[in-house]
């Protein structure tokens, strides 16, 4: 029973609830900017070339077909288009973490300056000061 209970504290500990929680917000969120990049940004940015961003792609080798139409060779290409927008959606998920983090830290450092109580005297102190008083006289 022992290692039983070890796992339970291990799994309550507030740090492991907290990156848990974390995990599933970050999830949550690259699913919000994906929607975000691919059904907003790309259509805009894919007015520059008049097509969607996922085709812009430079061909090393056209395909190639046989007498009846059909593709004997598949087309060799590098898509361009799918890295700048994958690249384009990282940069946005950064820039919101970066913002995030910031305000955390702000939040924290506001904590930590405020100001500590003044500890409580001991009863040595107390009459170490009484005395010091009554020598002074």
């Amino acid at each position: 029973m022992g290692f039983i209970k070890e796992f339970k504290d291990f799994a309550v500990k507030g740090n492991l609830v907290d990156l848990a929680v974390a995990f599933v917000m970050g999830a949550a969120f690259v699913k919000v900017t994906t929607a975000f990049i691919q059904g907003m940004v790309m259509p805009l940015v894919g007015l520059i070339q008049g097509k969607d961003m996922s085709e812009w792609r430079f061909i090393i080798k056209g395909a190639q077909l046989d007498e009846t139409g059909a593709e004997t060779v598949a087309e060799v290409s590098i898509k361009y288009g799918d890295f700048i927008g994958v690249t384009l959606e990282f940069i946005i998920i950064a820039f919101f973490m970066f913002l995030i983090v910031k305000g955390i830290t702000r939040l924290k450092k506001k904590k930590e300056e405020a100001p500590a109580s003044p500890p409580e005297t001991t009863k040595e102190e107390v009459l170490l000061t009484e005395i010091r008083d009554l020598l002074k006289k």
